[in-house]
């Protein structure tokens, strides 16, 4: 049975046609009958409203006598880990490029990374029905890229299903056997490298969700033995112990079995509450010598490789429209966590908008999803504050409330960013590390590493950053941002890009007339219009991809707003000092345009500290006194204006700013 497993992902560009593909493969394997709606495996509405693969699905075919397991990933860079574990369940990857588009930046992203993999690579032109579509051109610039032969790539059609059974056959030729994978990956397969095999079953769990009736539903691939229903298992990560009462495998909808062979890709159920509970990349363990661990450090070793925290890279502030629906929101977001263990979220109070949540996500696609779930699914309208990154601060004094408790040093630990500290900037940690890292719990980590961690701060928003004289270094996310466009629009790629301190790294020429760009950008620049402006700048021709790559030391500052003399945190932010004062303004004039009149003139400020770099005034909404007076003597008229002035300065002494719900809506769309 193991040689006729082929376990396989499709790696693609948002909209070049993975779904449809897909669709046509459980078609032609007779998975399922005809289908009359297209993008069987995108569930979501928002996923077929605008073409995009949010959660993965996986569907288990069969095709000349050989077992397929496919797992259709998402595209986007905001879900790369979920990506990166999809990447380690299978041993192939189709390469799918749409014929009409070429190859685009983050279909590179996600090929480098099935490369690193060591996994066989199937190139595909899709679209070839498409009157627009070039297969000669494309297939030159993935030959020029990757170097992969123009004879190996097949010419398909996923909407008419040409050639479709091609690809099949190719998965079934090209892409090796489990087994075979593995004796040439062993290093892939264990944490300590030292071991090679397990006298038991082992799991790796790839994605996670939570189901109504069935609780916490684990997507695993079985990597040793074979797992049944009521067999104990244990979560090494997760510290869990589960005894599942379900397990089957996908069609793509849920078909309970008894067992999941090894190297096969299915379900488990755990009946846990949360996906929280069950973390992707965590792997599930099931040994005779182990059915009562109490110790799960002595588990680690047999751990597949490759599991790390979701860490979220974007913070918001989230506050419903109708300050009385805030327990509404809560609830909304506490069941989208039940499925989406990335989102973080704590409570907050803000004087301008009320009872609210500081949320963090994985970047501004995934915000935007979260945004849109709980209008549709909860009914909830929010506003969402201007989006911050993570920020990393060394203090001069210990005199911050975090630091004096501690809370600073066990919050770097759990979070994840003190590994950044403890490589000094680098990413190179000490096998030491490595090891605490890897077998240590948070709280044993938080007392190994308090007196290298003590000074540090973790801020992920402007109204956390401490005052500037507190401060000695700050260090800010920077991203390695990939750009394919027109060699047309160089210029205006280049001239954004160095606007957004962008440091270019190289160029490459994909083909005559399209260049691929890299570079070094700070996060906090590029997350919230970045990508906006590139598309306007080159007519919509360009895409982007960015990742992660490491922590900076930049001269960066906080930017306070007032509001007749009075600071709204929710306004404040941090940005690089140069650009600071053009930010300011921008900001101040904007708020005069987005803020009502009042019965009095109210002062709109921006500053840095104590030191204020730009100023507007919203004049006041003023009624004409003097309409009545005609003919009256001009005392009068003086007289009736004196106490209008008079009454105005009582007013301005009591009076509140009525800042509008929508304010940040509005000022964000309009950067």
């Amino acid at each position: 049975m193991i040689q006729n497993i082929r376990n396989f992902c499709i790696i693609a560009h948002i909209d070049h046609g993975k779904s449809t593909l897909a669709d046509r493969m459980l078609e032609i394997t007779a998975t399922v009958k005809k289908l009359k709606n297209s993008q069987m495996l995108d569930r979501l509405d928002i996923e077929q409203e605008r073409g995009i693969t949010i959660k993965l699905t996986p569907a288990r075919m069969l095709w000349k006598d050989y077992e397929f397991n496919l797992i259709d990933t998402p595209g986007h860079v905001d879900f790369a880990y979920e990506v990166s574990r999809s990447l380690a369940a299978v041993e192939g990857a189709i390469l799918l490029v749409d014929a009409s588009q070429g190859v685009q930046a983050q279909t590179l992203s996600v090929l480098y990374q099935a490369m690193e993999h060591g996994l066989e690579i199937i190139p595909v032109l899709n679209k070839i029905d498409l009157p627009a579509a070039n297969p000669e051109r494309v297939a030159q610039e993935l030959e020029h890229l990757i170097g992969i032969d123009k004879d190996d790539i097949i010419k398909v059609s996923g909407k008419t299903g040409e050639n479709v059974d091609q690809v099949l056959d190719a998965i079934i030729e090209r892409i090796p056997n489990p087994k075979t994978f593995r004796e040439a990956h062993v290093e892939k397969f264990f944490t300590d490298k030292s071991i090679t095999e397990i006298n038991g079953s082992r799991a790796l769990i790839f994605d996670s969700v939570y189901d109504k009736y069935r609780g916490v539903v684990c997507y695993v691939k079985v990597v040793d033995g074979e797992i049944s229903v009521d067999d104990t298992l244990h979560l090494i990560h997760s510290e869990k112990k589960i005894e599942p009462p379900e397990i089957g495998y996908f069609v793509p909808n849920y078909v309970k079995d008894k067992k999941l062979s090894e190297w096969q890709i299915g379900y488990i159920v755990t009946g846990g509450k949360s996906v929280r509970d069950a973390k992707i990349g965590d792997t599930m363990i099931g040994w005779a010598d182990f059915q009562t661990v109490k110790d799960y450090t002595k588990l680690q070793p047999y751990a597949m490789p490759g599991f790390r925290k979701v860490k979220p890279y974007v913070y918001a502030g989230v506050y419903p429209v109708d300050s009385n629906e805030f327990e509404k929101m809560r609830d909304g977001f506490e069941r989208l966590s039940l499925n989406d263990s990335a989102i973080e979220f704590e409570y907050e109070n803000s004087k301008a908008l009320g009872y609210g949540m500081r949320a963090g996500f994985l970047g501004m696609l995934h915000m935007d999803i979260i945004r849109e779930r709980l209008a549709r699914e909860h009914d909830i309208e929010t506003i969402f504050t201007i989006p911050n990154v993570v920020y990393l601060m060394k203090m001069k004094t210990f005199s911050h409330e975090k630091i004096k408790t501690g809370a600073n040093v066990l919050e770097l630990v759990t979070s994840g960013y003190f590994t950044h500290i403890l490589s000094d900037f680098t990413g190179k940690l000490t096998e030491v590390d490595k090891e605490n890292i890897t077998y240590k719990t948070d709280h044993e980590l938080a007392e190994i590493y308090e007196d290298k961690l003590h000074g540090w701060l973790l801020v992920r928003s402007g109204a956390d950053m401490p005052e500037q004289g507190q401060i000695e270094t700050i260090y800010e996310p920077y991203a390695e941002v990939e750009v394919v466009g027109p060699k047309d629009y160089s210029g205006n790629i280049m001239e954004l890009s160095q606007e957004y301190r962008g440091e270019m790294k190289n160029m490459e020429y994909i083909d005559e007339t399209r260049v691929l760009w890299r570079y070094l950008m700070p996060l906090g620049e590029i997350i919230i219009d970045f990508y906006d402006r590139l598309k306007s700048a080159t007519k919509w021709y360009a895409t982007m991809n960015y990742e992660f790559a490491r922590y900076r030391a930049s001269d960066l500052v906080k930017l306070d707003m007032f509001i007749n003399g009075e600071q709204v945190e929710a306004f404040s932010m941090i940005c690089h000092r140069e650009k600071a004062y053009g930010m300011g303004r921008e900001i101040v004039e904007k708020l005069k345009d987005l803020i009502p009149k009042h019965m009095f003139p109210i002062p709109l400020q921006a500053g840095i500290g104590s030191k204020m770099i730009a100023r507007e005034t919203i004049p006041a909404m003023r009624k004409d006194v003097l309409a009545k007076c005609y003919g009256w003597d001009v005392s009068r008229k003086r007289k009736l204006l004196e106490k209008q002035k008079e009454g105005k300065k009582r007013m301005k002494a009591m009076g509140n700013v009525n800042v509008p719900n929508d304010i940040f809506i509005n000022l964000m769309s309009n950067r």
